[in-house]
Order: C-alpha cells, then sequence, then structure tokens
C-alpha cells in the first residue's frame, strides 16, 4: 500500500511513475478525497473540544444555581453532530482505503518501461543448452514413460492440473527440497514451517487481497490456502517493531495452491502450472537503505541453485508493463527446457520497498521516528519446474534420466532414473 503522505507531496511525479505500468491512474479523485477527509478530521476534532468544554460547564452551572438543562441540550446536540461527520469520515476513510488497496506500488526509476514480457531485458546468462544428438522429449513424456509421473490418474482423482509423482519422481521431488534448504541455510537463511492456512487479513497484508482473489482458494470458514510461502513469512513480523540492523533471511518449503483463474487453455500439459505445487521460498525484511543491494543478492541465492545443479538459465529484469503488483522490481529467473526449446520462468525475486510492511504494520525504530521497513521476497526455486528442468536437461538417448551430481546423495546413491515397474 502506498503512503498517502508521500502521494500528497508528490501526485504529478507518482502518477507519472504508475502511469508506466500501462495503467489508466487517476489520483487527483484520491487527493481530493483525502482532503474531504482531514476538514471532516478538523470538524470532528473540533466539536470534541466543544463538547469536553461545555461539559464542564455543566459542573459550574450546577454549582451556581443547581440547572444545566440548557447546557446538557448544547452538548447532546454537539454529540449528534458529531456522530453524523463521524460516519461521514468513517466512509472517506474506508473509500480511501480501497483505493489504496487496489493501486499498485511505484516501479523503481530503473525499472525498464514496457507492455508486456516482449519488453523485458536480458542482464546475463549461465551455461549453454546441451546439443542433443537425439530429439529432445518434454518433460511429461518422459515422466510418464519412465513411471514417475502419473496425470491421468491424478485427473482421476483431483481433476485438471494436478500430478502424481511416484518412486524416483517422488524421490527427486523430495531431494530438490532438501537441497534447496540445505544450500540457503548456507547462505544465512532461516529455515520455517509455516502454516498452510492463513487469515483474510494475512493474504491482505502481502497484496493477495483484494485484487487476486479469484486466483485463491477459500475455505468454508474463512481461511485461504496460501498460494506463497512469501504470505506467512511476511506477516511474520505483523503489527510488530523489529530490529533492522542486520537483514532477516528467511526461508521456507511449502505446499503451494492457486486457482489459476486467468489461466484457461495455458500450459495445460505437464507439470509447469499446476493447482497444487511445491516450492522453496525466500524472503528477506530489512532496512530501507538496503533493499536494492538484498535484491542482488537475494537474486544470486536463487541462481545459486540452478549453478549448483548445472542447468542453464538466463536472468531478465522485468519491465514496468509486466511486473507484478507489488513489486517495485522484479528479476525473473528462466531455466532452459530443451523439450520446449525456450526458457521458462523458475524464479521471481521481487524488492517490495515499504508496500507490504506498510499493510502489514511493520516497523523499525530511528532517529525517534517509527518507519516501516522493506520486504523481498523470491522463489528459491519453484520445485516441480526445477524437477520439469532436470529430467530434460539430464535426460539420456536410452531415456533415462541422470542424476545431477549435487543431488546424488539426496538420493540414497542413485545415479540413473530408469522406467520402473508397478
Amino acid at each position: 500500500m502506498l503512503d498517502i503522505k508521500q502521494i500528497r507531496s508528490e501526485v504529478l511525479k507518482i502518477e507519472e511513475l504508475l502511469k508506466r505500468r500501462n495503467k489508466e491512474i487517476n489520483l487527483q479523485s484520491l487527493i481530493n478525497l483525502d482532503q474531504d477527509c482531514r476538514k471532516l478530521i478538523t470538524e470532528s476534532e473540533s466539536l470534541q473540544s466543544e463538547v469536553k468544554a461545555k461539559s464542564k460547564e455543566i459542573g459550574l452551572a450546577m454549582k451556581e444555581n443547581g440547572n444545566a438543562d440548557a447546557i446538557k441540550s448544547q452538548v447532546s446536540d454537539l454529540k449528534i453532530k458529531k456522530e453524523s461527520v463521524d460516519l461521514k469520515l468513517k466512509d472517506l476513510e474506508e473509500k480511501i482505503k480501497n483505493i489504496l488497496l487496489t493501486t499498485p506500488n511505484i516501479p523503481h526509476e530503473s525499472v525498464p518501461i514496457g507492455t508486456n514480457e516482449d519488453d523485458n531485458i536480458e542482464v546475463r546468462t549461465w551455461g549453454k543448452p546441451n546439443d542433443y544428438e537425439f530429439e529432445a522429449l518434454n518433460h511429461d513424456d518422459l515422466g510418464v514413460s519412465l513411471g514417475i509421473l502419473d496425470f491421468e490418474r491424478a485427473a482421476k482423482i483431483s481433476g485438471a492440473r494436478f500430478t502424481f509423482l511416484s518412486g524416483a519422481g517422488a524421490q527427486l521431488e523430495r531431494a530438490l527440497i532438501n537441497f534447496m534448504l540445505d544450500e540457503h541455510r548456507e547462505r544465512g537463511y532461516i529455515e520455517y514451517c509455516p502454516p498452510l492456512l492463513v487469515l483474510p487479513e494475512t493474504m491482505l497484508a502481502t497484496g493477495q487481497l483484494p485484487k487476486f482473489e479469484e486466483d485463491l482458494y477459500k475455505t468454508n470458514v474463512g481461511s485461504y490456502l496460501i498460494p506463497t510461502a512469501e504470505v506467512p513469512l511476511t506477516s511474520l513480523y505483523k503489527d510488530e517493531f523489529i530490529n533492522v540492523n542486520s537483514t532477516k533471511k528467511l526461508t521456507a518449503y511449502t505446499p503451494c495452491f492457486r486457482s489459476e483463474a486467468g489461466s484457461a487453455g495455458k500450459d495445460v500439459k505437464g507439470m509447469i502450472r499446476q493447482h497444487q505445487f511445491d516450492k522453496v521460498e525466500l524472503v528477506k525484511i530489512c532496512h530501507p537503505d538496503n533493499s536494492y543491494d538484498e535484491l542482488e543478492s537475494m537474486t544470486d541465492d536463487a541462481e545459486n541453485i540452478l549453478r549448483k545443479l548445472n542447468l542453464p538459465y538466463r536472468t531478465v529484469v522485468l519491465c514496468t508493463g509486466d511486473m507484478g503488483f507489488n513489486a517495485a522490481k522484479t528479476y525473473d529467473i528462466e531455466v532452459w527446457l530443451p523439450g520446449q526449446n525456450k526458457y521458462r520462468e523458475i524464479s521471481s525475486c521481487s524488492n517490495c520497498t515499504d508496500f507490504q510492511a506498510r499493510r502489514a504494520n511493520i516497523k523499525f525504530k530511528e532517529d525517534k521516528k517509527n518507519l516501516h521497513v522493506h520486504t523481498l521476497n523470491g522463489s528459491g526455486l519453484a520445485v516441480g519446474r526445477t524437477l520439469v528442468a532436470v529430467l530434460e536437461n539430464y535426460q539420456q538417448k536410452d531415456g533415462s534420466i541422470q542424476i545431477p551430481d549435487v543431488l546424488v546423495p539426496y538420493m540414497n546413491g542413485k545415479k540413473i532414473i530408469n522406467k520402473e515397474g508397478k
């Protein structure tokens, strides 16, 4: 959520920056509501002062002549008037809040201006795609032929966009999770095992609500299944003052749940876009002065996993038109998938500045001021998509899968995945 005080003082600048997102942004209506709101606050405070003053007069009148009916009537009228003003004030504050909750974050000046993913800018590449002497297969064909992925039985049980992993497939998923967590712990992250169900206000704090409600799974008691561990990890310090002398670095593995309401027809086959998927998340909470340096190091933390797995990738900085609602700047890491002959996103690392912290009310004290922290989040990595990348990049001519060296200890010494019997 943006700072209304900053909007008041820099309305034209902020409006221009927000328009870079290719959204029709008009902050003047917000400013008008804010001005009306402040007038009502002044009026309410003035009426409250009058009530206090008149209330004191009641006591004096009673002492002097034993009758204060006239003054009591005046106090009653003032209270009724104040109640009316306060109702108008509450309505205006709700309107202002709703506008702020649906207004995206301000893009950083360094973010390239563009309309969609075609305008994203590649900042680096690592590794070289394999030059196969045979036609590379998609992960879904490989997994089914090896007997480690079963989409048909998953659909029979749960519907579309679900997968059964079995045998070496399930073992590989678990190996990737443990490997990722171990690597991130080595880099200073504290591991958490957070709740998978959260309250609506927790979703509101990280920006999933109200804008993305249709993409969420809601229970009949009002709680939501998390779409990412970013949600509970970022809200860990909700409504708290924290010490930001050193950056808080959090990581967690969780299943994630998304309805993919806006993805009809996209990636229908395979594991790229699922309703339920595993992800290892990275979250940082830091001093505002350090957040862009922390974004660079977080992105490297995610890239480190791909380098250790020897998976070719590229990193792009997202343009203003492709950037997420909460982010001020985002790097997407895209892994090479030979079965699709293209790079696919495997991680997004974003600096959300104080946008989420303002919603979650996470602050620190500095020079006798109460200031909001900056929050960052990134995938470290999407586990299912990493499994996809391993299957496609490590496939052999006979259809078997070589296990990346760093995963062999996590696979109980297994070096090759061959066809499994059922």
